[in-house]
């Protein structure tokens, strides 16, 4: 009996598990195929469902309880990347494979070495509509029509086209749909789930992996785990802070000791080093995808846990000392990542924006689906009042519960606030002043005379109808009438890995010499997105829940194509003794 305790049949396992000693893997009815499943976020529950559709038998394992399962897509806003769907055309956006592969490339950056994140952007932007935006349409989840505009591009190409779809209901209603769907699955009797379980390690043999091992968080009691396939859906490495450090880009500079965890614990790479350990590639841990504007978790869930807000792009934009970012100043909404690596490169522990309230009300987010209640709960009325009226029931929140945001009626006042929040007297009233007057005379000379980049920014934002209703006409930070000031600390925040553990398109792990480990598959942003990084050095945004189900489809497939076994791969010489328990971390 396995640990999930289904009936195993010894003869078709050996069989199957050793396909080397019988010419090829035996092809069973697809209802007798077992595959473990080690996570239950976005991509470890598409797989899941995708095999049971077929009758498989599924382990579903995860280290939270079952209550939580859904992993950070319960908290992420839900956007994606999607090229050339009914509601581009709908806003007139002539969107092609051509012109997103060319964008993507630009801000991938890839180079000769790249051959499976590069085949994987491809893949992406071929069928990320029949399987992604039909295939959550068929399960009855839709994206709200106006598409957004995101990661325009700063020093170079970028998103040349909306194309961010935004689900309506968040990512929260998505894995809640696909959550229930699972629950109330047909064959649901296949579906055998152990939450509060920790993988530590993988079990195979010199032909394949076959297993997994590891701790019952609950008791503390050890467990293994037998199957024909085992998918590795357990996240990226930017929950654990170390690890990050350890793998931060070298030519960022030494990371910060300020830096947020936008990810979550769990998020630790133990699966990356259980794949290492059996030879298996893993690649591109110094491509992370963090964010410039993180704060202070208003609610925190663990030590540490920051949030990341979608800044205001009318609010200046502050080093330490109070002197503005420049030569260029930055707005979001063109290239996150340079934003992020001149901050590091730069070693700030911190930079600030100053706005007002007005400013606040009409142009600041916070990203997930905790702070977008109006979307996530699909209140169609309420969130049309809010574009209108601006989001004050956030910018309260922010004020009364999060300590990195400031509210003062004066500059003297703001100054010693700001001074006070980082110990120091890095700013001063006089130096405040001396860089928000020249921006805000700017705009009182009108749109005719102003040269100021960021004037220039908002400009053509505004242009797009998504960002006009977000965004203010040219409004002063020192105007009375549209007080009080505000100052927000901002800190990197960890967010993803787009590195990973190296994939073929069938979700396949490979080994250091190319080649697909039978019986292991990897999924979502334990592989990189696809390929152990397909985005590269930057992403266009909203490339990574697209990413989840992609993958996920395409390791369910090669499953449920029963030729699990087959690829005739043996372990690197090391490796060539049966690796059972080979990494255990009991």
């Amino acid at each position: 009996m396995s640990a999930g305790g289904q009936t195993s049949t010894p003869i078709i396992d050996t069989l199957k598990r050793h396909p080397l000693l019988f010419g090829s893997a035996v092809t069973l009815p697809l209802d007798t195929t077992h595959t473990i499943v080690i996570g239950a976020g976005l991509a470890g529950l598409t797989t899941a469902l995708d095999l049971l559709d077929k009758g498989h038998r599924v382990d579903l394992i995860d280290r939270d309880d079952e209550s939580r399962f859904g992993g950070l897509g319960l908290h992420a806003f839900g956007g994606m990347a999607l090229v050339d769907t009914p509601l581009q055309r709908l806003n007139r956006i002539h969107d092609s494979a051509d012109i997103a592969l060319a964008d993507w490339l630009a801000f991938a950056e890839f180079d000769a070495t790249d051959l499976w994140p590069r085949r994987w952007a491809e893949h992406y932007i071929q069928r990320c509509v029949p399987e992604v935006y039909e295939w959550l349409g068929h399960r009855g989840l839709h994206f709200i029509p106006a598409v957004q505009w995101v990661e325009r591009g700063w020093m170079t190409r970028g998103n040349t086209l909306p194309r961010y779809h935004v689900l309506w209901g968040t990512s929260r209603h998505m894995l809640q749909t696909l959550l229930k769907a699972l629950r109330q699955h047909p064959h649901r009797g296949r579906l055998n789930i152990l939450a509060r379980h920790r993988v530590d390690g993988l079990i195979g043999h010199a032909y394949g992996i076959h297993g997994c091992h590891g701790v019952h968080e609950a008791d503390g009691s050890g467990f293994e785990l037998h199957a024909d396939a085992v998918v590795v859906a357990t996240g990226g490495i930017t929950g654990d802070l170390r690890r990050v450090r350890q793998h931060w880009p070298a030519d960022w500079g030494t990371a910060p000791s300020t830096l947020l965890n936008g990810s979550h614990p769990h998020a630790d790479g133990r699966l990356h080093d259980a794949v290492s350990t059996i030879g298996g590639a893993v690649t591109h841990l110094d491509q992370m995808w963090n964010y410039a504007a993180g704060v202070r978790h208003p609610d925190p869930q663990f030590p540490g846990h920051g949030l990341s807000l979608i800044p205001a792009k009318s609010a200046l934009w502050l080093d330490p000392d109070g002197r503005r970012i420049g030569p260029v100043p930055f707005v979001t909404g063109f290239d996150t990542h340079e934003m992020v690596a001149q901050i590091a490169r730069a070693q700030w522990p911190w930079t600030w924006q100053v706005l007002n309230r007005r400013i606040a009300e009409k142009e600041l987010a916070a990203s997930g689906a905790d702070h977008n209640p109006h979307i996530r709960d699909r209140r169609l009325p309420a969130l049309m009042w809010q574009m209108l009226r601006g989001n004050r029931e956030l910018v309260d929140e922010l004020v009364n519960q999060c300590p990195d945001v400031i509210v003062a009626d004066d500059l003297a006042e703001l100054a010693g606030r700001m001074n006070r929040l980082c110990g120091d007297q890095r700013i001063s009233a006089d130096g405040l002043l001396a860089q928000i007057q020249p921006y805000d005379d700017q705009i009182r000379r009108g749109p005719r005379l102003h040269n100021d980049d960021q004037l220039r920014r908002i400009e053509q934002l505004r242009r797009w109808p998504g960002d006009r209703f977000r965004t203010c006409r040219y409004q002063p930070v020192l105007d009375p009438a549209a007080g009080p000031l505000m100052a927000i600390r901002c800190q990197l925040l960890t967010r993803k890995s787009t590195g990973g553990i190296q994939t073929d398109l069938q979700s396949r792990v490979l080994d250091l010499r190319g080649q697909p480990i039978a019986g292991l598959y990897a999924v979502g942003e334990a592989a990189g997105f696809g390929g152990g990084g397909s985005n590269g050095r930057k992403s266009l945004e909203g490339t990574f829940l697209s990413s989840c189900i992609l993958t996920a489809h395409a390791a369910a497939r090669h499953i449920q194509s029963g030729a699990v076994q087959s690829t005739g791969w043996m372990a690197p010489s090391q490796h060539s003794t049966p690796v059972a328990a080979t990494r255990r971390h009991a």
